[in-house]
């Protein structure tokens, strides 16, 4: 049976799924938190390295920050996004005013900025506040219609 190795983004905790079980909801057996949500999920620079850098599902990343006008703006976008995209790919943000480190490791040069990573490896960039069908057309398009 093919897995898929899944860092749950509320407690870090490495978790094996089966690729066949994606849509069925499955949660982290160490906190019991959805491991797959039709929305995206903030994230602590912890849970941010580890799914950036582990992860063998694809994780979109949209990096933000609360006074940036476009990045309010794109928020219930990025929510559609993940909407049409789960459980294939997870959506993510993480705030660039709480966690800089992570934004300048990232050379995230300007936001709202969307990174796709796969299998450990950024995949592509995306830049400025998107519509829904804009994000999940870039993120079907890096990954060969597989979002």
């Amino acid at each position: 049976m093919d897995t898929a190795r899944l860092t749950c983004l509320t407690c870090g905790q490495a978790n094996r799924v089966p690729l066949d079980r994606l849509d069925q909801h499955p949660r982290c057996g160490s906190c019991g938190d959805p491991l797959i949500a039709a929305k995206p999920a903030e994230l602590d620079p912890a849970a941010h390295d580890k799914a950036t850098r582990g992860d063998e599902l694809p994780i979109l990343v949209d990096y933000w920050a609360p006074w940036c006008g476009p990045c309010r703006m794109m928020a219930p976008e990025f929510a559609k996004a993940a909407q049409a995209l789960a459980p294939r790919v997870r959506l993510a943000k993480l705030n660039t005013q709480d966690h800089p480190e992570v934004s300048s490791r990232a050379r995230i040069q300007g936001i709202p900025a969307l990174i796709l990573y796969h299998k450990g490896r950024e995949v592509a960039r995306l830049a400025g506040a998107r519509p829904a069908a804009d994000i999940v057309a870039f993120v079907q398009g890096k990954l060969g219609g597989r979002g």
